[in-house]
C-alpha cells in the first residue's frame, strides 16, 4: 500500500472577487515535490489571478495555502520569494543592460569592504549555470544571448532566490523548438532536484510532454485534475472549454471570391523582402505560410505601411495607392492586426473603449472627435458581438485576458469597416476557446465580402479557412496552393522545396 505525497503546496478555497465579477471561486490546488504541474485554461479562466494570490501580488479574499504544512500568506512577491515561491514569466523580467551574473545576482550582489566582488560573482554564476546545462560567459551582457538563454537566467534566479515552488507562466510562448528543449532539460533537472513546477502554457502537446498532472480552470473553478498519462488532449480540451470542438470550423473551398480587390506587385524592400507579386480578392482568404524569419511580417507591414517599401506597387481596384504610411493604408480601408499585439498593438493604460475607438478616430482626425454616444455605441456593440469579456469598458486593456485583448484589437478595426484585414499570428498565445471564436470570425467576414491577408505558423489553421496560402521562404516568394491541393504536407514541401516554384506555379 503506497504512502500519500504530502503536497509541497496545497491551496484550498482560494477566492478572489472584483467589483462587478468573481475571478476565483473556491480554486483548489495540490503541488507536489518533483512533479510539473500544468495550469490549464481559457484565457480569462483565472491561471493569473490564482499565480498572483499565490505569489503575493493579490491577496486573496477567502481560502488557505501551505507550504511545507506551514500556513502562509505572502504580502508582496518578496514575502513569497523568501518563504520558497518564485516566479518566471513569458517577458524576462530582467535587466538587459546589467551583465549575466549581475542579474542572476541582483539585489544580493556578493560585497567586501562595501565593494562589488565581480570576479567572485562571476565565478559563482559559471558555476550555477553549468548546473542548469549553460556554458556561457556570464560577464557578458545579458542581451550578448538568445531569449531561450534569457529565460534559464531568470529561472536560475528564480530557483535560487526560492528554491521549493517554482512558476512558469508561459515560458516558451517566444521560443522556437529547439530553444523550448532547452528550457524543458532545465525544467526536468528542477524536478530531479525536488522542486514543485507549475507550468503554464497554451500549447497542448508541450503540456504532455513536459507535465505529470494538469488542474484546469474554467470561468474561475476548477473542472478538473488529471493524471496527463491517463488522458488525451481531447480529454483536457472538453474540460477547458465544457464543449467539444470538432465543429468549430471546416474548410471551404467555396470558389475564389469576388472582384479582384487588392493587387501587388513586385512589392518588396531591400535587405527586408524580395519583391512579392499576388492578388486578393472581396471575400477570399488568402493565407501566408512560412519559418519564423521567412517575410510573412515584413509582407504584411510593407502592405500597411507601418514599412515604406522601396519597390513595386499596390493597386486597389485597379488604382495605384501610396502607402508611405499606415494612415495612408488606413485611408485606403486597410487595417492590421499585428503580430506583437503587447508592443504594437494596444495601449495598455487606455481603456478597453478608448482602444477599440483608436483607428476609427485616428482616420477621422483628431480635430474631429467621434461623439461619446457613438463611441459607446460602437464599444457595446463589439463588446457584445465579439463576446469581449471585460467587467467594465472603462477598465485599462492590460488588465484583460491575451485572447480578449485580441478581441479588442479585432474590434478596433472592426469599427473602421475595412476592405481589407491583415491578421498576422492571430491566434498566438491565446486559449483554444477564444482560438476557435477568431478562427470562426475569420470564415464569417469573408461570407459577407471581406478580403482577408493571414499570416500563420499553424498549418492546420491556414488549411481551414484559406482559399489561397501563398508560401514566403527566406523572404522571398516560392510558391502558392490552391483548393485540394491546400494540405500542410504540401505547404511543408513548398517550405523546405530547393528550388522556388516557376512563376507560372503561382497563381495571382
Amino acid at each position: 500500500m503506497s504512502v500519500p505525497i504530502r503536497p509541497l503546496l496545497h491551496a484550498r478555497g482560494i477566492s478572489k472577487f472584483f467589483p462587478g465579477a468573481v475571478a476565483l471561486d473556491a480554486v483548489e490546488l495540490k503541488l507536489n515535490p518533483g512533479e510539473v504541474h500544468a495550469l490549464l485554461g481559457e484565457n480569462g479562466a483565472g491561471k493569473s489571478t490564482l499565480i498572483k494570490c499565490l505569489t503575493g501580488a493579490y491577496r486573496r479574499d477567502g481560502g488557505t495555502v501551505t507550504l511545507d504544512g506551514q500556513d502562509v500568506s505572502p504580502a508582496s512577491t518578496n514575502e513569497a520569494q523568501a518563504l520558497g515561491i518564485g516566479t518566471v514569466y513569458q517577458e524576462v523580467n530582467l535587466l538587459p543592460n546589467l551583465t549575466v551574473a549581475e542579474n542572476l545576482f541582483l539585489g544580493r550582489q556578493m560585497t567586501r569592504f562595501g565593494l562589488v566582488r565581480r570576479r567572485a560573482m562571476n565565478a559563482r554564476a559559471r558555476a550555477v549555470l553549468e548546473d542548469y546545462g549553460l556554458s556561457i560567459d556570464p560577464a557578458e551582457p545579458l542581451t550578448s544571448y538568445s531569449v531561450a538563454v534569457q529565460q534559464v537566467v531568470a529561472i536560475a534566479r528564480a530557483v535560487e532566490m526560492s528554491g521549493k515552488v517554482l512558476i512558469l507562466d508561459e515560458p516558451t510562448a517566444s521560443l522556437d523548438r529547439d530553444e523550448v528543449q532547452l528550457v524543458f532539460g532545465v525544467i526536468r533537472r528542477l524536478k530531479a532536484r525536488g522542486l514543485a513546477i507549475v507550468f503554464v502554457t497554451h500549447f497542448l502537446d508541450q503540456v504532455f510532454e513536459i507535465c505529470d498532472r494538469a488542474t484546469i480552470l474554467r470561468n474561475g473553478r476548477v473542472v478538473g485534475e488529471r493524471l496527463l498519462e491517463a488522458v488525451r488532449p481531447d480529454d483536457i480540451v472538453t474540460l477547458m472549454l465544457g464543449r467539444q470542438l470538432e465543429a468549430r470550423v471546416q474548410a471551404r473551398r467555396s470558389g475564389p471570391g469576388g472582384e479582384v480587390l487588392v493587387e501587388l506587385e513586385g512589392l518588396g524592400r531591400r535587405g527586408m523582402l524580395e519583391p512579392v507579386s499576388l492578388s486578393i480578392r472581396a471575400g477570399e482568404v488568402v493565407g501566408l505560410a512560412g519559418l519564423l524569419g521567412s517575410g510573412r511580417t515584413e509582407l504584411a507591414t510593407l502592405l500597411f505601411g507601418a514599412v515604406a517599401a522601396d519597390s513595386g506597387t499596390v493597386r486597389k481596384r485597379g488604382r495605384a495607392l501610396r502607402l508611405a504610411r499606415p494612415r495612408d493604408a488606413i485611408a485606403a480601408r486597410f487595417a492590421l492586426c499585428p503580430e506583437d499585439r503587447k508592443t504594437h498593438g494596444i495601449v495598455a493604460d487606455l481603456s478597453v473603449r478608448d482602444n477599440i475607438l483608436l483607428a476609427l478616430q485616428a482616420r477621422q482626425g483628431w480635430m474631429r472627435p467621434v461623439p461619446r454616444a457613438r463611441v459607446n455605441e460602437i464599444a457595446e456593440h463589439y463588446r457584445r458581438a465579439l463576446d469581449i469579456r471585460a467587467a467594465s469598458l472603462d477598465m485599462p486593456i492590460r488588465l484583460l485576458s491575451g485572447g480578449n485583448q485580441q478581441k479588442a484589437l479585432l474590434a478596433r478595426w472592426l469599427a473602421t469597416r475595412p476592405d481589407l484585414l491583415i491578421l498576422d499570428e492571430p491566434t498566438r498565445g491565446i486559449d483554444v476557446g477564444a482560438h476557435a471564436e477568431i478562427i470562426a470570425l475569420i470564415e464569417r467576414l469573408r461570407e459577407e465580402g471581406m478580403a482577408l491577408l493571414i499570416a500563420s505558423s499553424e498549418l492546420e489553421e491556414l488549411v481551414a479557412y484559406s482559399s489561397r496560402v501563398v508560401v514566403l521562404r527566406d523572404r522571398r516568394q516560392v510558391g502558392a496552393l490552391e483548393g485540394s491541393r491546400i494540405t500542410p504536407d504540401n505547404i511543408i514541401g513548398a517550405i523546405a522545396a530547393q528550388t522556388p516554384q516557376t512563376p507560372q506555379e503561382v497563381p495571382a
